[in-house]
């Protein structure tokens, strides 16, 4: 059996990685979606599914015994992404952070690192403040995404901007399939 196309969707946060990766994940059904652990305050309104919330004491178990593919502090609170298991045959889909990636990238240069940018920063700003980010946390990750895009351009195998959500998906879709295909693994 092959081995699973690991598939890193980063980006700046505001960005619709999330929305992205769960319409790629019901549309492809070989995509498995890694979920990541943070121990940052579940926003109102967000899914009890986006991440697995946790406490700082029990992340830093997790992590202390190994169970982390990545792992980083970005802006006082910790994420992480637990060791995957993909069911046979499925493809993982990490939705992580630059630094996330780049531990990833470093595991496993073969990662496909699609890299998603926002329209512009007037629109992640606005997305950042209606998904309901405190207005110093909105700022703190306008600053961060200042800091990170260059990097994240460099290091991407793509990058996609977020400006129109189906087609954002459908070009998304498209890479992937191209990628199994080049390293044939398509279906």
């Amino acid at each position: 059996m092959r081995a699973p196309l690991v598939i890193i969707v980063s980006g700046p946060g505001g960005v619709g990685k999330g929305t992205i990766v769960s319409a790629l994940v019901r549309r492809d059904p070989q995509l498995w979606l890694s979920r990541s652990w943070t121990t940052r305050e579940q926003r109102e309104g967000e899914p009890d599914d986006a991440y697995v919330f946790t406490t700082r004491a029990e992340f830093e178990r997790h992590r202390d015994v190994g169970g982390f593919l990545e792992f980083t502090d970005f802006l006082g609170n910790y994420y992480g992404t637990p060791l995957p298991e993909p069911p046979p045959g499925r493809d993982v889909v990490l939705e992580i952070e630059l630094q996330g990636a780049k531990q990833v990238r470093e595991r496993n240069p073969e990662a496909l690192l699609i890299f998603v940018l926002p329209p512009s920063r007037q629109e992640q700003q606005q997305r950042l403040a209606g998904r309901g980010d405190a207005p110093d946390k909105v700022l703190q990750r306008l600053r961060k995404a200042e800091e990170e895009e260059p990097e994240g351009r460099e290091l991407a195998d793509h990058v996609v901007v977020n400006d129109d959500l189906e087609r954002t998906i459908g070009e998304m879709a498209g890479i992937i399939e191209r990628e199994r295909l080049a390293r044939g693994s398509g279906r």
